[in-house]
Order: structure tokens, then C-alpha cells, then sequence
């Protein structure tokens, strides 16, 4: 197969575009800057917390009329919304250029699965090992969420993890995408989440530089990476 050419641009937060030769995706756009393509575009929105959906997206429609949406079940569409799909843990969207599997979520909605051209992406959405100083009871169950849903990954060759690496989880603010690493080995993982703490990612690049996956450090709205798949 043909390596493809892809081109991410960090947005915000958790948002991304991702271009390919065919697409145009957006996830989990929150708020920067942000130019839309004229390519096929599909916007995907892992849950309804406001730092995860602007409902500003629905808007772009009124100029590109044949934009898609994937949207995960928890949000609440607005009625003159065309071209969308609520998706809910296990669903699935298949056809001829596109696969989309929708993963569980360890906070609220859904992780997504994408693969079109040869290439593999997962956007994690709030899915993560949320390992708060908390009771033992309540660490434990987050710890045994996380893990159910990284062993259902498990047969899944991932390209490219955008994933979360939290300062507000302070010790363990990489805890939950060591463990993805160890367990998906992703060819690259870009973190994600920090919001406007991105000392927490180089510190994170850093203390990954022998791992296998390559850490892409996107940290500045509005920086672009070319990759070539």
C-alpha cells in the first residue's frame, strides 16, 4: 500500500483537525482558530462537557451543508441539524473509504476509533486513567474501568493516539498513556488535555524519548505536524 500523507493541527485542549488526501476531520473542537476544508469533513464530538463541544460546530453547516457529524449519544442535537450520527459504546460505521468504531469513555460519552487510507487513528475523547488521590474503593474501580477498556483495544493497530496527559492529576498526570503505550503501542501518540499547562507534555516527551512510540509535542494553537503513513 501507498504510505499516505497526513497533516494534524493542534486546536485547543482536546481539538484537532486532521487532514488526509480525502478527509477533513475535526475532534472535540473547543474553541482557536480554525479553517475548514473542502474536502470530505466529518466533526466528531466524543461528549457534551463544554470543553469537548462548542456548539458552534453546528453552525459550520449553514455553510457547508454537507458536513457530517459523528456525535457521541450523550449530546443533545440541534433540531435543524442535518448529516449526523449519535454513536454509543460498540457502535459501528462502516463503508467503502471509512471505518468508524466508537469505544467506551471512564468519564462521560465515547472514544473514537477512525480508519480511512491505511491509516488507523484513536481520539480518546475523556477516556483515561483517571487516577485522582481518591478512597482506595474509588481508585480501584477507576484503575479496573480504564484497564477493561485498553484490553478491548488490545487487537487494534493504532498509527496515531491522540491521548490525554493531565497536570491536574499532578503525580499522575501520565499514568493513564504509559499504560496505552505498554499496552497499544501506537506508532505515535500526541498528548492531549492539558489546556493551557503545557510544561506537562514536554515533561511527559521527555520521560518517553526510549519508548518505542514516538511523543509529538503539539502545545501552541494553531501548530501543524506532516506525517507520511
Amino acid at each position: 500500500m501507498e504510505k499516505q500523507n497526513i497533516e494534524i493541527n493542534y486546536l485547543y485542549h482536546s481539538g484537532f483537525s486532521v487532514e488526509t488526501e480525502k478527509w477533513f476531520f475535526v475532534f472535540d473542537y473547543y474553541k482557536g482558530p480554525i479553517q475548514l476544508s473542502n474536502k470530505k469533513t466529518i466533526i466528531f464530538s466524543s461528549h457534551s462537557h463544554p470543553d469537548h463541544l462548542n456548539p458552534v460546530i453546528f453552525e459550520w453547516q449553514q455553510k457547508r451543508p454537507d458536513i457530517q457529524y459523528i456525535l457521541s449519544s450523550d449530546i443533545a442535537v440541534p433540531e435543524k441539524t442535518n448529516n449526523f450520527r449519535s454513536l454509543s459504546p460498540g457502535d459501528i460505521i462502516e463503508n467503502r473509504d471509512l471505518l468508524i468504531k466508537a469505544y467506551n469513555s471512564t468519564d462521560l460519552g465515547v472514544s473514537f476509533l477512525v480508519q480511512c487510507e491505511g491509516i488507523q487513528m484513536f481520539h480518546s475523547g475523556d477516556f483515561n486513567w483517571w487516577k485522582w488521590i481518591d478512597t482506595p474503593e474509588e481508585m480501584a474501580k477507576a484503575e479496573k474501568d480504564f484497564k477493561d477498556e485498553i484490553e478491548k483495544l488490545e487487537n487494534e493497530q493504532i498509527d496515531i493516539a491522540f491521548f490525554p496527559v493531565d497536570p491536574r492529576l499532578e503525580k499522575n498526570y501520565s499514568a493513564g498513556a504509559e499504560y496505552f503505550i505498554d499496552k497499544i503501542k501506537p506508532q505515535y501518540l500526541i498528548p492531549m488535555h492539558f489546556s493551557t499547562h503545557p510544561p506537562a507534555v514536554k515533561t511527559f516527551a521527555e520521560k518517553m524519548k526510549n519508548s518505542p512510540t514516538q511523543i509529538i509535542t503539539l502545545t501552541e494553537r494553531g501548530e501543524k505536524i506532516s506525517l507520511t503513513l
